[in-house]
């Protein structure tokens, strides 16, 4: 069967999703790429990430990259009408995803109880900074608070220097992993028991997950990581080496990859050298070791070091920025940046999520949507809206923008 022919491994799934900036929209992002049928509710002012540079021809780089492959429909929560139109298309929705500080989507009438009253197979996903229980729960978070209050920021920099943002709002990012994780574990529980539920997504805590070793070594030493700069914290050499004309990643993590690099590098007197016998020997004398390395590498410019290591077997790299990361042969033959038909944007390209599945189509590819684009057509063909009642709708400022399934000008 032809690739193109093949289903894709979320199609038929529907997702109201609620969610605004980043975390959300990145989550229900990945399940739309795999097929899933997004419907994004914005106030009428539209996502705060609509005005966010960088912009071109108009439109905004985050909100295209992290709303591609959805619909958009206006709904104004604050009026009545709206909230009715929302809980009505929660009963037709598998998964309801929503960003809200605690206890805001309550006060709306969309919250997890009133939905799952409703549509009781109904998995709602709530992500917020810290959770929605706990002495933190009402406080708001951006990425770099989380990145402040898990010890992310306080690993992270040079010894001698201040804590460090990471440079990419990694909190958000892995908040959203989570969430579209755990919507598919509670769908797959749905499917066994016909039971939805509320589930509960915290930056705070997924960001505490996403530092894996860091925890490890807390739970077992109960100390926290320092600050290490661009090496590893517990073994050597590991890190980023100086070589004649730049500089160039490093990584060993075993005795016979400790062998392959001093023949590499021609220095077979590490090999009975007692400081380096171990990993955690070669750690603890990394700065020795590493001027051992370097001597070798400022004599050689980046390309001849990689090769030479390359040649023999150690795991090496070049340092790349993004540009060069995206551009490269390896990413265009994974495809990582996808084509896009947009007018708007011609020649756009978004990165989509990077699982490669044999048995399914290809990731979909399509644009972010105007504001509201889709108001009119969902509630037409998901709740057999009349064209009076829709007119109504707009009339009154529950739903507005796109077009007008009447003929007139949008409002």
């Amino acid at each position: 069967m032809p690739e193109s022919d093949l289903p894709r491994a979320l199609d038929g799934l529907r997702v109201l999703d609620f969610t605004r900036v980043l975390a959300g929209p990145f989550a229900t992002a990945l399940l739309a790429d795999l097929g899933a049928d997004v419907l994004k509710i914005e106030p009428p002012q539209g996502d705060d990430y609509r005005s966010i540079g960088p912009m071109r021809a108009g439109q905004s780089a985050l909100f295209s990259v992290m709303n591609r492959n959805k619909k958009s429909l206006v709904l104004d929560l604050k009026q009545r009408a709206a909230v009715d139109v929302a809980l009505e298309l929660a009963q037709h929705a598998d998964i309801v995803f929503e960003n809200f500080r605690p206890g805001v989507a309550d006060r709306l009438g969309i919250g997890a109880g009133a939905l799952l009253a409703r549509n009781p197979r109904l998995v709602y996903v709530s992500i917020s900074g810290f959770g929605q229980t706990g002495p933190l729960a009402h406080r708001p978070a951006y990425d770099i608070v989380i990145q402040a209050m898990s010890g992310l920021m306080e690993a992270t920099g040079s010894p001698d220097g201040p804590p460090t943002l990471v440079g990419e709002a990694v909190s958000d990012v892995v908040s959203g992993l989570f969430a579209a994780w755990a919507a598919l574990a509670a769908l797959h529980q749905v499917a066994r028991t016909g039971r939805g539920q509320h589930v509960d997504v915290g930056m705070f805590d997924s960001t505490l997950s996403f530092l894996a070793t860091s925890v490890a070594r807390f739970v077992f030493t109960g100390k926290a990581p320092q600050r290490v700069g661009n090496r590893h914290p517990l073994s050597a050499p590991f890190g980023v080496y100086r070589a004649g004309d730049g500089y160039f990643a490093l990584a060993v993590l075993n005795a016979k990859l400790f062998e392959s690099l001093a023949a590499a590098i021609d220095c077979p007197s590490l090999l009975t050298d007692p400081h380096y016998a171990t990993d955690e020997l070669r750690s603890q004398h990394e700065a020795a070791l590493r001027a051992e390395i370097e001597r070798w590498a400022g004599r050689h410019s980046v390309n001849a070091v990689l090769g030479a290591l390359d040649a023999a077997g150690v795991p090496s790299a070049p340092l790349w920025n993004v540009a060069q990361a995206l551009e490269s042969p390896q990413a265009q033959a994974r495809q990582v940046l996808r084509p896009v038909d947009d007018e708007r944007i011609p020649g756009l390209r978004v990165p989509t999520q990077p699982v490669r599945f044999e048995g399914s189509s290809p990731n979909r590819a399509a644009r972010a949507p105007a504001l509201g684009e889709h108001t009119a057509d969902v509630l037409q063909e998901l709740l057999g809206c009349s064209l009076e009642r829709i007119a109504a709708l707009r009339a009154c400022g529950a739903i507005g923008t796109g077009p007008d399934p009447s003929g007139r000008s949008p409002t």
